[in-house]
């Protein structure tokens, strides 16, 4: 597999960068295990920042590190998707509401660049386009101005894109899936927009019960 250019990083930072994007486009899947010399090889690097970076990727959860140093990416399941989806139809709607409240010009700006880059998700769609979708949501909780809640939603959803794409793989959404997406995805940045708090919130309570991750908590059940 070839490797990108390394982008102007310290070796730790890419490695890090490099390993945990993987994780999370599916390219290295739940309970891979990772030959840290191969990896390291193949990355350009010695053993010492990768084995770095796996430290912090078992502090997040994507990996697994047992006894013998030996590291695994970490498995989804059902309990963790459901404790994700239970946490993220309360914070999500908070920094909505707090959004509207607090958000400037530039946030506005944000949003609205932000939903243009939009596109309807389907089961060919790739990481990159996920990631778009994560930036939408990033530009509505980083207007509500309170860093411990986005720093909480920021790793809430590290942990959730594996599993928005299990939600995807497991039930490709429908034309009308999309469209009310769409639809979902106007109605909060409007009403964020507007300055109304409580349409806001309970725009984004609703998004977040028909989301991906609620999706993802049926098909690991199964």
């Amino acid at each position: 597999m070839s490797v990108n250019p390394r982008p102007a990083l310290t070796k730790n930072a890419y490695v890090y960068e490099e390993l945990r994007r993987r994780i999370l486009a599916g390219e290295l899947v739940q309970g891979q295990s990772i030959s840290q010399e191969q990896l390291a090889a193949e990355l350009g690097v010695s053993t010492t920042p990768l084995r770095e970076a796996l430290r912090r990727l078992d502090a997040e959860g994507l990996v697994t590190i047992d006894a013998h140093r030996d590291a695994r990416v970490s498995r989804l399941n059902a309990e963790e998707a459901r404790s994700l989806f239970e946490v993220r139809e309360r914070l999500d709607p908070l920094a909505t509401k707090l959004a509207a409240a607090r958000r400037t010009d530039a946030d506005i700006a944000a949003i609205g660049t932000a939903l243009k880059d939009l596109e309807p998700l389907s089961t060919s769609t790739g990481f990159e386009s996920l990631l778009v979708h994560r930036a939408f949501h990033r530009s509505i909780y980083t207007a509500s101005h309170n860093p411990l809640l986005m720093t909480l939603l920021e790793g809430l959803w590290d942990k959730a894109d594996r599993y928005r794409l299990i939600g995807l793989q497991s039930k490709p959404d429908s034309p009308q899936d999309q469209e009310r997406v769409r639809r979902e995805h106007i109605e909060i940045a409007e009403a964020v927009i507007a300055g109304d708090a409580r349409t806001a919130e309970r725009a984004m309570k609703k998004h977040v019960q028909g989301s991906l991750g609620r999706r993802a908590i049926a098909a690991l059940d199964a």
